[in-house]
């Protein structure tokens, strides 16, 4: 672990170059982040345009010429002018609802680079992505097959799907985003799967077109991914005798990215292990698809929040602030750690504190024993932000959604309104 007694200025910001201090002020590429909490208030959410670039430049020179399509997986952050840029950057999406495809619909994407993810599609759902005309359905169970079949029929379409197969791989990660082992709700048993692609074979609305898997997130080794993808290439060997040929294979998402002093995999060693597999089994003339998430936003975005209260006692130091759990999950459902660095840095000596929120819960808190050299009133900025902050926060304790901001070189750009005392109770009502 990092020695988190340092003073935090030393402390190289996880976003950097985009974050990074000049003198004793941070900023986010050429703004000051102090003076944009100055200014709109906090909390709020920060990202940086260039470094949303600079993660996709990663995977598109990884690719070089090989036949491989980017799906941004969008539950990571879901605001449209993210979506926006990364369509314009050329990225296809993974979707796992309905409202997903209406926002990948609305940023101007193409549906035609769009997987439809998720365990529990509903029929309006398939009706909608039918409709728009997505790529394909990564299909989950068996029941879920029959359904799609028969709601491509009524609709006069042939759906294409990507069974999700789940090869009982552990990514050695937490368990609340571990995905491939059996014991997950995601996918179809990697024994039963060969039978479901028979039945899918011989359903008259269904057009088998890959296959699909997906073990985790925040994975920093490559041997998962080889794991689980060795499975697959049996499971495509034992199809092929049985006449069923794919176009595709979909290893899912998952590439972690720094919190604290972790070492990410990068895109590059990633897909050169997976090509050389691939060749060696004679499967290169497959499409491969990836739906990376957090890997391309995580490190993009911080949350900006000011200090209410110090409070120093015996047992604990705490430091409140006016961001809480309901803003950032991650760590009271994860206990996931953030880096926390002081938008101004202060000549003296640090304290240790828990960073915690004013929600009436004991889990509410962002960072427990950091060294912060702190007063009442100062900004904080909570690193790797961009992904599962927004869009997994909600209006615990009525407190009002956060704005985000997006910062382009030395222009900031509201990409979300701060909520309203009146907004929280819109749609509300009060029987006579």
């Amino acid at each position: 672990m990092t020695d988190h007694s340092s003073p935090l200025a030393m402390r190289t910001p996880a976003g950097a170059p985009h974050f990074h201090y000049q003198g004793d002020a941070l900023y986010a590429e050429g703004v000051r982040l102090h003076d944009l909490a100055q200014t709109l208030g906090t909390p709020l959410y920060v990202y940086s345009r260039a470094a949303l670039g600079t993660a996709w430049s990663a995977y598109q020179e990884a690719i070089g010429g090989r036949n491989v399509l980017v799906c941004y997986g969008m539950k990571a952050n879901s605001n449209l002018a993210v979506l926006r840029e990364f369509a314009r950057l050329g990225s296809g999406f993974d979707i796992v609802s309905g409202g997903e495809l209406a926002r990948v619909l609305a940023a101007g994407a193409d549906p035609s680079r769009v997987v439809f993810s998720g365990v529990g599609k509903q029929v309006w759902e398939m009706r909608a992505a039918l409709a728009a005309g997505v790529k394909c359905f990564n299909v989950e169970s068996v029941p879920e097959l029959r359904r799609l079949s028969g709601v491509a029929a009524a609709a006069g379409k042939r759906a294409a799907v990507s069974l999700r197969v789940n090869p009982d791989v552990d990514a050695q990660t937490h368990p609340y985003i571990s995905t491939g082992l059996k014991e997950n709700k995601f996918g179809i048993a990697i024994d039963q799967a060969a039978s479901a692609y028979e039945l899918a074979a011989t359903l008259p609305a269904i057009e088998i077109v890959g296959v699909d898997c997906h073990i985790g997130s925040q994975i920093t080794e490559v041997s998962p991914y080889l794991d689980a993808l060795d499975k697959l290439l049996g499971l495509i060997d034992r199809l092929a005798l049985k006449g069923i040929r794919l176009r595709h294979l979909d290893l899912g998402g998952g590439l972690g990215i720094r919190y604290d002093d972790e070492t990410p995999l990068a895109p590059s060693a990633l897909l050169d292990h997976v090509f050389a597999q691939l060749n060696s089994r004679g499967y290169g003339h497959l499409e491969l698809v990836l739906e990376p998430g957090r890997s391309l936003v995580g490190n993009a975005g911080v949350l900006l929040t000011r200090v209410q209260y110090l409070k120093l006692s015996e047992a604990r130091n705490f430091a409140i602030v006016d961001a809480a759990m309901n803003d950032l999950m991650r760590p009271a459902l994860y206990e996931a750690w953030h880096g926390v660095l002081p938008a101004m840095v202060r000549n003296q000596s640090p304290v240790l504190y828990d960073v915690v929120g004013p929600v009436c819960e004991s889990a509410d808190w962002l960072a427990r024993a950091r060294a912060l050299a702190i007063e009442e009133d100062d900004v904080l900025a909570i690193e790797s932000a961009g992904a599962y902050g927004f869009v997994m926060s909600s209006n615990y304790n009525s407190r009002p959604l956060l704005p985000e901001i997006l910062v382009d070189g030395t222009e900031t750009h509201l990409i979300r309104k701060r909520q309203t005392l009146d907004d929280l109770i819109q749609g509300e009502s009060i029987p006579a």
